[in-house]
């Protein structure tokens, strides 16, 4: 049995997040409250003598997710015709940009595997193109039904170089590319909306080999669960046809979520079947200097940066990914931190363990927070201070979580304040000792463990207010 190697290459359509269409004023967005064919207009209709002209916004977005990609900015770009019938496209082609594309090569860096063995690779970006999406067509038992509000929607195409080599791979490509272009503002990729869709080309080749074998196209995959599924049968089926002395066709296929397999659809075609040429109503794209420049001031930072950021100051590779992945996490983090009074790590393990834990249960975002990171960061400080426990922190905790307020108010209201007061401190030590002598014998024995019952006696005598760090100290001293 010949041992293979998947050689996987992704495109990408993201709905870029601009208010307009790509070619006229119509609204951008399906919306889910509004009705069929309601947002359009002569031009994205695809009406006769009518003139596109390319809106602003949706070009700087494109940029901008150019940027986040490491790609080069073409300052001269052009759209093309792009040809073939289908209903949801009212002109007969689609104008999109074929041989001069805004953005060129670039790369992505991706991490995966398990948490104890991250593993991070360099993605190539071959190039992504603007150009308009088609209408969105419902197929009936009897009969079909085309939804024209779609039809000139903005997208970006991203287009990778052949470097992916595991369905896992393939899944870190694709959330990497989603924190993204979240991360600019560049698309919402609300996958149940259709703002973020995939095409898979893989081909198998024997371990080894250079040259690549024959690619099958899987098109419009609209969940990554589906990717990864529909790539792990493409797999065994490109390979049980190779190891059977067959040829794998290039072709077209669809994948059924039903019965979990990919379906031939119709022969792949080659940029000659589309009959490229140049779009004779839009003139060249030609970007000036200042307009670049101003597009690129206003640029966040990324989230590799401030990944390199977290991680220097002592996070794990794991945590800071977590906590940059979205911009809104990163910048509540940031927010916890920045008067420098709580710890990363502490603030780390709380966003994570205890806020995100709940607001995923909730089904919510961290925008979304009934804790303010105002409001986590004066709880914490209190943590860290010692003036209250980690099991007060997190009764506190969930009080702020379930009714919002101040944690100052929350921990005066249950009077949680702990005790630090040296002298008050060491006369319920020495009454502690006082009444139980055994372990005070025990530990002037030897058993350092016999100081927890002295402990206890301490925290007993101040109904749970006494700090318990100053306590072992105190009684660690007066024991000798």
């Amino acid at each position: 049995m010949t041992q293979f190697e998947p050689v996987i290459g992704l495109e990408i359509h993201v709905q870029l997040a601009s208010k307009t269409k790509l070619f006229c004023t119509c609204p951008n967005g399906m919306g889910e409250d509004k009705q069929p064919n309601t947002s359009i207009c002569p031009v994205c209709a695809g009406h006769p003598g009518v003139l596109p002209v390319l809106t602003e916004g949706a070009l700087a977005l494109a940029v901008r997710a150019g940027l986040a990609m490491n790609c080069k900015t073409n300052t001269y770009s052009s759209f093309s015709r792009k040809h073939y019938f289908y209903p949801d496209l009212p002109k007969g082609y689609q104008i999109t940009q074929y041989d001069e594309p805004i953005n060129g090569a670039g790369f992505i860096e991706i991490t995966y595997g398990p948490k104890d063995n991250l593993q991070k690779k360099k993605i190539g970006i071959h190039h992504a193109h603007l150009e308009e999406d088609a209408a969105k067509s419902t197929h009936l038992a009897d009969h079909s039904l085309v939804d024209y509000n779609r039809a000139g929607c903005p997208l970006l195409e991203i287009v990778s170089m052949p470097d992916l080599r595991s369905p896992d791979e393939a899944y870190a490509y694709l959330t990497e590319i989603k924190r993204l272009m979240r991360w600019v503002g560049a698309s919402n990729c609300d996958m149940e909306k259709g703002e973020l869709r995939v095409d898979v080309n893989i081909s198998l080749r024997p371990v080894g080999q250079e040259k690549f074998g024959t690619r099958a196209e899987i098109k419009n995959l609209n969940s990554f669960k589906a990717v990864r599924e529909a790539l792990i049968y493409e797999i065994n089926r490109q390979t049980e046809i190779l190891n059977n002395g067959g040829q794998v066709k290039q072709e077209t296929r669809l994948w059924d979520k039903e019965e979990l397999v990919t379906k031939p659809m119709r022969s792949k075609e080659d940029a000659l079947d589309y009959r490229y040429f140049p779009e004779p109503d839009l003139p060249p794209v030609i970007l000036a200097d200042d307009w670049l420049t101003q597009v690129k001031a206003g640029m966040p930072e990324l989230p590799a940066s401030k990944e390199a950021r977290f991680t220097a100051a002592g996070l794990s590779t794991y945590d800071a990914g977590v906590l940059t992945s979205s911009r809104e996490i990163a910048a509540y983090f940031e927010e916890v931190t920045k008067s420098g009074k709580v710890s990363l790590k502490t603030a780390s393990n709380w966003i994570q363990t205890d806020l995100l834990g709940l607001l995923h249960a909730d089904n919510k975002e961290i925008e979304d927070s009934p804790i303010p990171a105002s409001s986590l960061a004066e709880l914490l400080e209190f943590a860290e201070s010692g003036k209250i426990n980690r099991k007060q922190a997190r009764e506190v905790f969930e009080e702020l979580y379930a009714k919002g307020g101040k944690a100052a108010d929350i921990i005066a209201a249950r009077g949680m304040v702990q005790v630090s007061d040296e002298g008050q401190l060491e006369e319920w030590a020495k009454a502690a000792m006082a009444a139980n002598p055994k372990a005070v014998a025990d530990y002037q024995k030897g058993n350092k463990a016999a100081i927890g019952a002295l402990v206890g006696g301490v925290m007993k005598l101040s109904k749970g207010k006494a700090n318990p760090k100053l306590i072992s100290q105190l009684l660690g001293k007066l024991l000798g």
